[in-house]
């Protein structure tokens, strides 16, 4: 629930306004878990039961800072993932 606040919060919907949330409430026995689904169909799954919401929300950024930054090297050409040999 703390994490869905944060995403419905008026600061997180302006610094991303593109962002759609589902919401799926489930009956069962089954564990509370966090789905999301980036802009290229890559979904993540996590355990809301575990870990905290600042933790998911800060996996959630770093999985899409580094989709940006592979689209950035694909957009210009450049092979990926990049390979560095020192």
């Amino acid at each position: 629930m703390e994490f869905l606040a944060q995403c419905n919060a008026i600061k997180a919907k302006e610094s991303n306004p593109a962002c759609q949330l589902q919401v799926k409430w489930r009956t069962d026995d089954h564990l509370m878990g966090i789905t999301v689904t980036f802009v290229n169909g890559v979904e993540d799954k996590f355990d809301a039961t575990s870990t905290s919401a600042q933790n998911i929300r800060t996996m959630i950024l770093d999985k899409g800072q580094f989709l940006e930054t592979e689209q950035m090297f694909r957009d210009n050409g450049e092979t990926w993932p990049v390979v560095s040999l020192c």
